[in-house]
């Protein structure tokens, strides 16, 4: 008997790989952004009353150390931002690259100098319209983040010959410089606050072999260091009234 040829079967389709499951939003690994994101969050419920300064380091802390976005959202959860009542970011003018003429005097009202040692400037202090900072052969560290601001613009001259003159300002101000190097580094990060009224500083410098920066200092605003104050004088009220 003869035997039927059977057509060659098709090759059989190949088949779909299977699907990964969906991985949720907040089980994702958060980046510098979210983080930036988050912490400008909660800048501004301190600015508005929301947080005090104590509750905003916390959460701050908290927000360096997330590692996903769901964790990075708790730090935010009773907050109205992060149920899209953010309030608009307001316009501002960015601050001059110069001050205002006439507005800064031409004699300094503090020099801090260092030669051949080092001269710091720190802590609760005044901080005068005009600073001169001159460092030889030394080292010297001007730190303006828990400063009382009596002037809106502040200018710094500093001049370093084989040293170092190093600022640190509050993140909420606004931060110009002017100057330049000869065989050495001057650095100076801008910073434009929204506020319209925030302190200005300039810093104006040359470093000869040396080194000259100013930056912000991370998690220093000047309305964390003003509402801290208000509860030391609140708490000394109240053990003056409660003898």
């Amino acid at each position: 008997m003869d035997l039927q040829k059977q057509p060659a079967s098709a090759p059989a389709a190949p088949q779909p790989a299977p699907a990964v499951a969906d991985v949720p939003a907040s089980a994702l690994r958060a980046s510098d952004a979210d983080r930036d994101r988050i912490a400008d969050i909660l800048r501004d419920a301190l600015a508005e009353g929301r947080l005090d300064a104590d509750e905003h380091a916390e959460r701050v802390e908290g927000v360096l150390s997330a590692k996903t976005v769901g964790e990075l959202e708790v730090f935010i959860q009773d907050l109205p931002a992060a149920h899209g009542h953010r309030r608009a970011t307001p316009s501002y003018s960015p601050a001059p690259n110069r001050p205002t003429e006439g507005a800064i005097p031409a004699e300094a009202d503090q020099h801090v100098v260092a030669v051949f040692s080092s001269a710091m400037r720190k802590g609760r202090w005044r901080a005068g319209r005009r600073m001169h900072a001159y460092a030889v052969f030394g080292n010297v560290e001007i730190d303006l983040s828990e400063a009382i601001f009596e002037y809106q613009q502040i200018v710094i001259k500093a001049i370093s010959v084989f040293g170092n003159v190093e600022i640190r300002v509050p993140e909420n101000v606004s931060l110009r410089g002017t100057g330049g190097g000869v065989l050495g580094n001057f650095e100076v990060d801008t910073l434009d606050s929204l506020e319209p009224d925030a302190p200005v500083i300039y810093v104006d410098g040359w470093a000869v072999l040396g080194n000259i920066e100013a930056k912000p200092k991370r998690g220093k605003l000047v309305a964390d260091i003003l509402d801290r104050v208000q509860r030391k004088v609140d708490k000394s009220l109240r053990k003056h009234l409660d003898r």
